[in-house]
């Protein structure tokens, strides 16, 4: 069939794209402000974009319009609708569909589904279970929301069989955000997996939920959906999650994380032993910071596990993990200033990627934390207050303040003269180069283009005019 995608350089929708053109589907699409890297990756693989969503689209006649939940029907200040497109195809009554949706009818049916859910990490630890899973021979399919650094890709369809049983595999990222306009559902209860990870929760999605409970709602409705033979891989460390559990749970359960749960580590986040039931039963060793990913870890090991993967196969497998692009993604270094590229944006990802960073560098060396509060989340201000927290670890903190309704400055205010603000970018850059000197880690956070910043740091930092402190 001919599919057209709106929102198609969502992380999301993106990887959709990639499987429906690797399943012989036509694919076309549009967006708005596309940037790196789902852009490079469509049109690497030959889909065609169409820029903005212009009701002159209607002219393609694909056999359907599958719907990112980027579009909704807001209007202009001037009356005139945001997304003309969807107000063409409702108008026409053509035939129209959410992305979770049209996933589940054309590629999960079928399969064993591995879901991985949380607040955080959900990125990283789907390119650890797709890899570990793809170490063992079973060539998973895999849908993640970036592009694992072990693939090159953010999705594709995986073997079509899997050795001693009927069900391939399929990995997907599970996003607890809404499915689309006309679908308020969380996307992941579309998926109907057999394997679940719960990684963490707390709140999130300031636009869409009121409050932790109604988020803790949806993840129970992921977990009524796992089949009793199916599995339920639990962070033993999250009271919310165990408040989600005790709404009710009709399949296994396989805890992590805690002294007492089924899947343990000791020793530091980048050399350590991992136990199962009280007992050592592999060892990671990779080049990865943190404990975030210590517990990423050890959630993809127990996923692995229910599908057959030894757990000391998976822990040697993560020793051969890349991570994913914009996940402490080296961009550059110049006059031994290094620059970094990170998708956090909510405060509890921030402090633990500033913490991450903070336990890699030698005495002396400092991080610079250069940040855009750009989810819909921050943008509402709900979580501002958290800042300082989140950024206690950094040496200098700079905001980028543009388009905010709040006053980052004020929000700032308890860190002193460690914090900057600038409302454009270009100022952003001259703050942080006038700030950078040699041995320095200035680490870009932003769940969004950030307007292009770590180039223009590298070509700031690289001229002789730069001032070094």
């Amino acid at each position: 069939m001919h599919i057209h995608i709106l929102g198609i350089c969502g992380t999301f929708m993106g990887g959709v794209a990639a499987l429906a053109r690797e399943a012989g589907h036509k694919v076309t699409g549009c967006d708005a402000g596309v940037y790196p890297p789902m852009s490079d990756q469509l049109r690497a693989l030959g889909i065609d974009l169409i820029e903005g969503f212009d009701a002159d689209q209607m002219a393609l006649q694909p056999d359907v319009w599958v719907v990112g939940n980027v579009v909704s029907r807001a209007r202009k200040p001037d009356g005139s609708p945001r997304f003309p497109l969807m107000e063409a195809i409702l108008d026409a009554g053509a035939p129209y569909t959410s992305g979770p949706q049209w996933l589940a009818e054309n590629v999960l049916q079928g399969r064993h589904v591995l879901a991985v859910a949380g607040t955080h990490g959900k990125t990283t630890t789907t390119s650890m279970l797709a890899w570990i899973l793809e170490s063992a021979g079973l060539a998973p399919g895999f849908l993640v929301g970036g592009v694992p650094e072990n693939f090159g890709v953010s999705a594709r369809l995986g073997a079509a069989q899997r050795p001693g049983s009927n069900r391939p595999l399929f990995v997907i990222e599970a996003d607890e955000y809404d499915t689309a306009f006309f679908d308020k559902r969380s996307k992941f209860v579309h998926y109907r997996p057999r394997t679940a990870i719960l990684n963490n929760l707390e709140f999130d999605h300031a636009d869409i939920f009121d409050n932790l409970a109604a988020i803790e709602r949806q993840f129970h409705h992921l977990v009524r959906t796992v089949p009793p033979s199916g599995r339920v891989v639990v962070n033993g460390l999250e009271e919310s999650l165990a408040r989600v559990l005790h709404q009710g749970c009709w399949s296994e359960v396989r805890s992590f994380g805690s002294t007492v749960s089924d899947y343990s580590s000791s020793g530091e986040p980048g050399d350590f032993e991992v136990s199962q039931q009280g007992r050592p039963v592999g060892r990671v060793q990779w080049a990865l910071g943190g404990v975030h990913n210590q517990l990423n870890a050890l959630a993809a090991i127990a996923a692995a596990e229910h599908v057959g993967v030894a757990p000391v196969d998976a822990a040697r497998a993560l020793g051969q993990f890349q991570n994913v692009k914009r996940r402490m993604e080296l961009r550059g270094t110049v006059r031994g200033i290094a620059v970094y590229d990170d998708f956090a944006h909510h405060p509890t990802a921030i402090r633990t990627t500033v913490d991450g960073l903070r336990r890699q560098l030698q005495p002396g060396q400092r991080i610079l934390a250069v940040f855009e509060p750009r989810s819909n989340t921050m943008k509402l201000g709900t979580m501002k207050s958290q800042l300082p927290w989140s950024l206690e670890q950094a040496d200098l903190a700079f905001c980028h303040s543009g388009g905010l309704d709040w006053d980052a400055r004020e929000a700032l205010a308890p860190m002193g003269a460690r914090a900057q603000v600038a409302g454009d970018i270009d100022t952003l850059v001259r703050q942080v180069s006038a700030a950078a000197r040699e041995g320095d880690r200035i680490l870009c956070m932003s769940n969004g283009g950030f307007g292009g910043i770590h180039a223009k740091l590298l070509a700031a930092l690289a001229k002789p005019s730069t001032p070094a402190n």
